[in-house]
C-alpha cells in the first residue's frame, strides 16, 4: 500500500496494470506485467533490470525480484504471487561507489603525469616571473612575456584539474570563511558576463577547514556552467546556511555540524537522462566542453569529507548544494598577506633533485635579498646543514623538495633535520604526491608548503610565514 499508494479496499476489482504501474526507467515506456508472463509460461519471472514502479502519486520507486505461480495439487495454476521491494536507495549508494571507482581509476593515470609536468611548469612559470620583473612594464617584449606566462599558468591549471583525481591531490588545508571564497571567487568568474549573482550569506555562518585553492576551482566550475546555462543572461542566486548536528538529510555524507552552499540559476536545466551521468569523468553535453569540470567538483567535495547533489527541471533551472564540515574556530584573514615581493636577508638552503628548478629558486631568492646552498638529495642537504652548523653560519630556512625518486626526500630529511636542529625553519615543496606531507605539513615538522608550480611571489609568501 505505502509504494503503490493504493489502499486494499481501494485496489481490489481494479486491472493490476493502473495499481502495479510498472514502466522502464530509461526508456520510460510501460514495462510487461510480470504476472500475465507468469500465467502464460507457468514458471517463474523475474523483473527486468531498469523497472520503476510509478506510485499513485507520482513518485518513483526502483524495484527489484519476481512473480511466481501458485499451483493445486494437480500442477494447475490458480493465482499468483507477486513479490518485490524498493531497491532504490541501494541503487543511489551503488551509483555513488561507482563514480568514485571512476575517479580513482583516473587518479593512477593523473597523478603518473603530473609529477614529472608540475616540475617542468614550475622551471618556466618561475623563470618567466623572474624576466618579467627585470624588465620595465613599458618594454616592447614585456607583453610577449606576459602572454607566455598567461599559457603557462593555464596548463598548471589544467595540471591541477588532473591532480584532483589523483592520490596526490589531496587538500592543502586552512581555515577559510567560505562565504567570502565564495563571493570572490564568484564575482571573478563572472567577469564580463551578462549574468549577475545574488549572495545570501547567514550572518554567523560557520567557518570550515579546506584548500582555498581546491574549493575556489569547485565554486568557479560551478558559476560557470550557470552562466553558460542562461546565454541571454539571467541571475545565479547563491546562499549560505549553517547545519547544526543531525538536522541535514545529507547527514549520512556529512555528519556533525556543517555548511550547505546553494548555487541555483534560471537556466536551461538538465534532461533527467544526464542528471546521474554528469559528475562521471568526461561526460559531457557541451561541443567544446572537457567533461572534467563537473567530475572535478565532486572529488574535490569529497576529498573535503562533504557531499554535493543536484537537482534540475529543464526549462527551469539547476541547484546544485554542496555540504562541507564545519569548524568550531573563527577564521582571520591575514592582514600582512599581499601581492607584494618580501625582502629579506641571509642564508637558504634549496634541496631539489632537478636542476632546472634548484637554479631557479636560487635566482628567485637572490632577487629578494637572500644568499642559497644547493643540494640535490636529502642526504647532500644534511651534510650541508650540519657543516654549516659547525662553520657557525646555520642556514635561516630549507626548502626541501618532497619526492626525490631514487633518493632521500623532504619527509625523510626533515625527521634527521629536526634531530639536529630542533629549531630547523623548513618548507616543504612538491608538485604531486601521495603521500599526505602536503596536506599536513606541520604535523610532519614543515613551517610551511608552497605546491609546484609557483611564481617569486608565492614564494616569497612562504618565506615571511617563517619569521
Amino acid at each position: 500500500e505505502n509504494l503503490t499508494g493504493w489502499s486494499e479496499s481501494e485496489a481490489i476489482g481494479r486491472p493490476l496494470s493502473e495499481v502495479f504501474f510498472l514502466v522502464n526507467e530509461m526508456t520510460g515506456k510501460p514495462g510487461v506485467n510480470p504476472v500475465a508472463l507468469v500465467l502464460q509460461s507457468g514458471i517463474i519471472q523475474g523483473l527486468s533490470n531498469h523497472t520503476t514502479l510509478i506510485s499513485r502519486d507520482g513518485t518513483k520507486y526502483s524495484i527489484a525480484d519476481s512473480a511466481a505461480p501458485i499451483k493445486d495439487a494437480a500442477g494447475s495454476i490458480t493465482g499468483v504471487v507477486l513479490v518485490f521491494r524498493d531497491i532504490t536507495a541501494a541503487q543511489r549508494t551503488e551509483a555513488e561507489l561507482l563514480k568514485m571507482e571512476k575517479l580513482k581509476s583516473l587518479g593512477v593515470l593523473a597523478g603518473g603525469i603530473a609529477h614529472d609536468f608540475n616540475n617542468f611548469l614550475t622551471g618556466i612559470i618561475g623563470n618567466l616571473s623572474l624576466a618579467k620583473l627585470d624588465l620595465e612594464p613599458g618594454n616592447r617584449i614585456f607583453p610577449q612575456l606576459d602572454e607566455m606566462e598567461k599559457a603557462a599558468l593555464r596548463a598548471k591549471d589544467l595540471t591541477q584539474q588532473l591532480l584532483t583525481f589523483s592520490k596526490g591531490g589531496k587538500p592543502v588545508k586552512g581555515l577559510a570563511q567560505v562565504d567570502v571564497l565564495v563571493r570572490e571567487t564568484a564575482i571573478f568568474a563572472l567577469r564580463g558576463s551578462n549574468v549577475r549573482c545574488e549572495f545570501n550569506f547567514a550572518d554567523d555562518l560557520w567557518a570550515a577547514l579546506l584548500d582555498s585553492g581546491q574549493m575556489g576551482q569547485v565554486i568557479h566550475n560551478l558559476v560557470i556552467n550557470a552562466d553558460q546555462a542562461m546565454p541571454e543572461g539571467g541571475v545565479i542566486r547563491i546562499s549560505g546556511i549553517n547545519i547544526p548536528d543531525g538536522s541535514s538529510k545529507s547527514v549520512a555524507f556529512v555528519p556533525g555540524q556543517s555548511i550547505c552552499i546553494t548555487i541555483e540559476d534560471q537556466g536551461t536545466g538538465i534532461n533527467k537522462e544526464y542528471v546521474d551521468k554528469i559528475f562521471d569523468p568526461y561526460f559531457t553535453t557541451k561541443q567544446k566542453g572537457s567533461g572534467l569540470g563537473l567530475a572535478i567538483v565532486y572529488s574535490i567535495v569529497e576529498r573535503h569529507d562533504g557531499y554535493v547533489s543536484v537537482d534540475s527541471e529543464p526549462g527551469v533551472g539547476t541547484v546544485f548544494k554542496i555540504y562541507l564540515p564545519a569548524s568550531p574556530e573563527i577564521a582571520i584573514k591575514d592582514a600582512e598577506s599581499n601581492d607584494k615581493i618580501v625582502s629579506g636577508k641571509g642564508n637558504i638552503l634549496i634541496m631539489d633533485d632537478e636542476e632546472l628548478i634548484r637554479k631557479m629558486v636560487a635566482r628567485m631568492l637572490k632577487k629578494m635579498g637572500y644568499d642559497s646552498t644547493l643540494a640535490k638529495d636529502g642526504a647532500e642537504a644534511l651534510e650541508k646543514y650540519e657543516n654549516a652548523m659547525k662553520t657557525n653560519r646555520p642556514f635561516d630556512a630549507v626548502i626541501l623538495d618532497l619526492t626525490v625518486p631514487g633518493g632521500m626526500g623532504g619527509k625523510e630529511t626533515i625527521a634527521k633535520l629536526i634531530d639536529m636542529d630542533k629549531h630547523v625553519k623548513a618548507i616543504v615543496s612538491s608538485g604531486y604526491s601521495n603521500d599526505p606531507v602536503m596536506s599536513n605539513y606541520k604535523d610532519f615538522g614543515f613551517l610551511c608548503a608552497v605546491s609546484k608550480p609557483y611564481v617569486i611571489r608565492e614564494l616569497s609568501e612562504a618565506i615571511r610565514k617563517l619569521k
